[in-house]
């Protein structure tokens, strides 16, 4: 099987890469189709933005349910080839509407994240699930890290060389995947399809009624909020808190994304197979909080940066929770689940730029009573803990 987890990690990859990919270059490309100033090149980004995160909310599941019923073979290579011909739209738009559109097909071919959690569910004993799923969490961190990379690079050569270079990365992905890609939906597993059981409302209300999962989504869900407070608010507080450079705050994201893909990719099988998953979880936590609290008052960029590391020790948290949930559901809603936390990660991708934006900006203004850059981390130290009450609260699944 190294071939086919090679091919789903390197899917997992190329999603994340389609987040960061168009950062770099999206200013200079909205002001070259549509023209008008910075300014209003930004309001069309972050529609383009919400509109990609949308997309992933709402087919999240959709994908997860078809994968259930059709296989998840099928749906990742059909993701794959139809993301390498969205990928060569966008080079090619001239048009403010063809960039809308081509974000929102991409946001759809990119949220194959359940699809290939379910595949790791498929061939995964339930003691390895954990690391497993770390897996696909680093292969994540990994795109995360390479698509601003990529498109800072290729920039020098155009706005439009960035979508090309991802045009063929997808199709040889596909072409590799084409070939080594087994199906593991089996006729026993198989669940036909349902277009209203898909919808995320639906599927969520589905997993939430199996025993003990309800709190659990809670959990992840406020997880997900509070650590989104690093690519909502970092490059914002970095220039404001310590005066880096774009270049340094690019630098500190990278050793970011590149811990918390040796968190997922390394840390997480000895910690759950010596800790559990439940400790490990709360010891997850417990760094998350101390990291927010460090940095909510910082004001020592050389300290800042040493503390990265520590921070990046948090991400055990979702392959644990993941994994929880993954064995106290059935084998035929196992594309459902991973559905249903894409659906609430890209949720908390829509809120919580918005929310630690709003909390940033209020702290900083000239006349705020309390200055304070970090104020957005304690907010999310706050979500964070009311996250701890609840798991603790949880009752331990039985499996």
């Amino acid at each position: 099987m190294r071939l086919p987890f090679a091919f789903v990690l390197c899917t997992v990859m190329i999603d994340a890469m389609g987040i960061g990919l168009v950062m770099p270059i999206m200013p200079q490309l909205i002001v070259e189709v549509q023209g008008g100033t910075l300014a209003s090149a930004a309001i069309w980004g972050g529609i383009l933005s919400t509109a990609f995160a949308a997309m992933q909310f709402i087919f999240g599941p959709i994908l997860g349910n078809l994968s259930d019923a059709y296989g998840r073979r099928l749906v990742l290579l059909v993701s794959l080839f139809v993301m390498a011909l969205d990928y060569v739209v966008m080079a090619l738009a001239g048009s403010i509407w063809l960039l809308l559109i081509g974000r929102i097909v991409g946001g759809i071919t990119a949220a194959t994240h359940s699809t290939a959690a379910a595949f790791m569910a498929d061939v995964s004993k339930p003691e390895d699930k954990a690391a497993n799923f770390g897996l696909v969490g680093a292969a994540f961190g990994v795109g995360f890290v390479l698509g601003p990379v990529m498109g800072g690079l290729l920039s020098e050569y155009g706005t439009r060389a960035p979508f090309w270079a991802a045009a063929g990365l997808s199709a040889l992905t596909f072409a590799i995947g084409f070939f080594v890609m087994p199906e593991t939906v089996t006729d026993k597993t198989r669940r036909a399809f349902s277009l209203k059981r898909a919808n995320p409302v639906s599927s969520l209300t589905a997993i939430a009624a199996l025993p003990g999962i309800r709190p659990l989504l809670w959990v992840y869900f406020l997880y997900s909020v509070s650590i989104y407070v690093y690519p909502a608010i970092w490059s914002y507080f970095t220039t404001e808190r310590f005066g880096w450079s774009p270049q340094m705050i690019g630098l500190s994201l990278g050793v970011y994304g590149i811990g918390m893909a040796a968190v997922q990719g390394g840390l997480i099988r000895p910690a759950t197979r010596y800790l559990g998953e439940r400790v490990t979880i709360l010891y997850g936590m417990a760094f998350e909080i101390v990291s927010f609290l460090f940095l909510a008052f910082l004001t020592n960029g050389l300290i800042a940066l040493m503390l990265i590391p520590m921070t990046a020790l948090g991400a055990v948290i979702t392959p644990a929770l993941q994994a929880m949930m993954s064995r106290a559901t059935p084998d035929s809603q196992q594309g459902e689940l991973q559905g249903v936390l894409a659906s609430l990660h890209a949720m908390s991708m829509v809120i919580s730029p918005l929310l630690m934006t709003s909390v940033f900006a209020h702290f900083i203004q000239p006349n705020t009573a309390i200055y304070l850059p970090g104020a957005p981390f304690l907010l999310a130290l706050v979500l964070m803990l009311v996250g701890v009450l609840l798991f603790l609260r949880a009752r331990p699944i039985a499996v």
